[in-house]
């Protein structure tokens, strides 16, 4: 077996006889190309670096020449000669005589920024085989604090940090292709039902008012417990799910593509949001579900939701306290392998911030949280829908309908997000509110208020309300839903005088 494998890796160099990936010839082009024609320094200086030369001495070549473009001065051989004279680094290849040979092996280039996309590519794969001997080295020590799953996650962000310095189709762009784009968002809106330019929620009242959870957006949905944020927040993660998109192909014909979800679940299992969802769509009491309390005309009916939910592509994370470069990871390699439309998050106080390390200030630790998931959705271009707690100020207050100032460990929240949304149940106050009777109340004036109290309990009974307090896009406002508490089903609300005519 042991003489198998050398066999098969005998034609391979030893790993500690590797030799850094690096091209030499590639990086004097470069170089010369600059000395020969400075506006070739502006085609590559978006995305590179001194440091990303392999040869520390074209690097400091590189930077000089940054500099004294920089200024509006003239970077050739002559004009870096008395800087690079008395330089040690240069000295090693020839000195300024060095940067004559350069000028003088000038071959005109067509395409500059491939040559420096060979230069970073190749710093790149340094980088990578750095990070890796890191991960290993660490790997083997023993007397580390942190365990494997954190080691991992380390690991995770220093790559992706690494990946993020590899974006070098970055910079400013044309008016007239951002007007291109809105153009097309435009027109996908006005071709689409309802007239809705991101991914509709599936409520009717609050697309309208939201025109849908737009591409890059971070969208926040607070409230109090027992106000609903998980069920309409799982609501909203089925309704996308299980519905299409119309998609251009190649050829120019129009074709649907399913939406594909990640629910980030740092509060219940995917079990119990499994059971949720099918509880919701089955109508049999999410309790019952739970107890097995079901008789057989239910269970037939939860059978056969079950066979329908299975197709949808929901896809359910249930790590607690996960981190944002972790949930970055995942949802990157789910959108590469099945598509992305949507990212749900419940709920942001429960995630760990980037790097793994706790802050002392737990502001600025959910600040953290809340720009991590805000570059999540601008990277990956989707909405991200992320749950947030309040604080107890609402329940001070006669009037328990929330505001902006009741965001828990504000923070950046408010600041960060391009939505924000609350839900709010006056039916959870009121029945909690019963009236008692007062000493020395007369019993007319006692009835005449619990008499009010069972009217607005009436008023109040099956509603719920989600009020858009921000919207960086649009207006704000309220719109009322129907809630089911025995399934924890939202749906459209249809007020008396809109009720079809059944007779």
């Amino acid at each position: 077996m042991n003489s198998a494998l050398a066999a098969l890796s005998s034609d391979e160099p030893e790993f500690g006889s590797r030799l850094p990936p690096a091209n030499t010839e590639a990086e004097q082009a470069l170089l010369a190309a600059i000395l020969a024609n400075n506006l070739a320094y502006e085609k590559v200086s978006d995305f590179l670096q001194a440091d990303h030369f392999a040869d520390q001495a074209h690097g400091r070549i590189y930077e000089a020449c940054g500099i004294l473009i920089e200024r509006g001065q003239l970077a050739t051989a002559v004009t870096l000669k008395n800087k690079f004279d008395q330089d040690g680094d240069l000295a090693q290849v020839g000195g300024s005589q060095y940067l004559a040979e350069l000028a003088a092996n000038y071959v005109n280039i067509v395409d500059v920024r491939h040559y420096g996309r060979i230069v970073y590519d190749l710093y790149l794969r340094r980088q990578l085989i750095d990070l890796g001997e890191d991960v290993v080295n660490e790997a083997y020590r023993h007397d580390l604090e942190l365990g494997a799953p954190q080691q991992i996650e380390l690991a995770e962000e220093r790559l992706y940090r690494l990946a993020e310095t590899g974006q070098t189709e970055g910079g400013l762009k044309e008016f007239k292709t951002a007007l291109r784009e809105a153009i097309e968002l435009t027109e996908a809106a006005y071709k689409r039902d309802g007239k809705i330019a991101g991914v509709a929620t599936g409520f009717r009242d609050l697309d309208a008012l939201l025109g849908g959870l737009h591409s890059s957006d971070l969208l926040i949905l607070a409230g109090r417990p027992s106000m609903g944020k998980t069920a309409l927040a799982t609501n909203i993660a089925f309704k996308v799910a299980a519905s299409r998109r119309l998609e251009r192909a190649a050829d120019g014909s129009e074709i649907e593509e399913p939406e594909t979800v990640a629910f980030f679940s740092l509060e219940m299992s995917a079990e119990q949001l499994a059971s949720r969802i099918l509880s919701e769509q089955s109508e049999v009491r999410s309790d019952s579900l739970r107890r097995g309390d079901i008789s057989r005309e239910d269970f037939e009916k939860v059978v056969d939701v079950s066979r329908r939910l299975s197709t949808i592509r929901l896809y359910i994370d249930d790590t607690p306290a996960i981190s944002v470069s972790a949930m970055r990871t995942r949802a990157r390699r789910l959108k590469r392998q099945q598509g992305l439309s949507l990212i749900v998050v419940d709920y942001l106080q429960l995630m760990s911030p980037p790097g793994g390390s706790r802050a002392e200030n737990r502001v600025n630790e959910v600040s953290e949280i809340t720009r991590g998931l805000k570059a999540i959705a601008k990277e990956l271009n989707v909405p991200v829908l992320a749950l947030s707690q309040l604080s107890r100020a609402v329940e001070q207050r006669e009037d328990k309908r929330p505001q902006l100032s009741d965001l828990r460990e504000s923070g950046s929240i408010e600041q960060d997000a391009d939505v924000v949304m609350f839900v709010f149940r006056e039916q959870y106050y009121l029945e909690r509110a019963e009236p008692q009777r007062r000493e020395n109340e007369a019993e007319d004036k006692y009835q005449e208020r619990y008499s009010h109290w069972q009217q607005r309990c009436e008023e109040a009974y099956g509603l719920g309300e989600v009020i858009v307090a921000k919207q960086r896009h649009g207006p704000i406002g309220s719109r009322k839903l129907t809630f089911d508490g025995n399934t924890t089903r939202f749906g459209d609300y249809v007020p008396d005088d809109h009720l079809p005519d059944v007779r």
